[in-house]
């Protein structure tokens, strides 16, 4: 075998071994026993105020986003969720979102950008709670995605892309 491909092949390796590694360390894990029931009976105060409650949600799909107002890839990703909220309404699809954030810091993010889903404060609580539904590295954005019945259909740790979104609307 000649130097170059020998040099090709070794670089191959390591770019799918590479690959292997990321697949790994950010695959979400197991959902912890009783996780789902203790998000649906979930209660989070909304930045503008007033409760969002998981319970009345159920039924239908939902897409919830964990989120921070200093999480790059989170905010790019926003506006993507917020298109999928509207283009899938008709479809019965709900998305929420949860920031692991403090309350003053997401009302200002907020008023510059505008979200048509709901948002719910879940503080550093949030953590915990998408630790338990299996992001277990605790990294953000972390999504889930809930069919009518209340199941995990899927989860994402890391920026959505649309298609994911593409994917994930046929679900439902």
């Amino acid at each position: 075998m000649n130097r170059r491909a020998l040099m090709a092949l070794v670089g191959a390796g390591a770019g799918l071994g590479g690959a292997a590694l990321a697949w790994w360390r950010f695959r979400p894990g197991p959902v912890l026993s009783g996780a789902e029931a203790a998000f649906w009976a979930g209660r989070f105060e909304q930045p503008q105020g007033g409760e969002l409650l998981m319970a009345g949600l159920k039924g239908q799909p939902v897409l919830v986003n964990f989120w921070a107002t200093w999480c790059p890839p989170c905010v790019e990703e926003l506006p993507l969720l917020n298109a999928f909220s509207r283009e899938q309404a008709g479809r019965g699809w709900r998305v929420v979102g949860l920031a692991v954030d403090r309350v003053e810091p997401v009302r200002s993010f907020l008023q510059r950008l505008p979200l048509d889903f709901p948002v719910g404060m879940a503080g550093l609580a949030g953590t915990e709670i998408s630790r338990s539904l299996g992001n277990t590295a605790g990294g953000l954005p972390f999504t889930v995605v809930f069919g009518s019945s209340g199941q995990i259909l899927h989860r994402k740790i890391g920026k959505v892309s649309p298609s994911d979104l593409a994917q994930w609307a046929q679900l439902a």
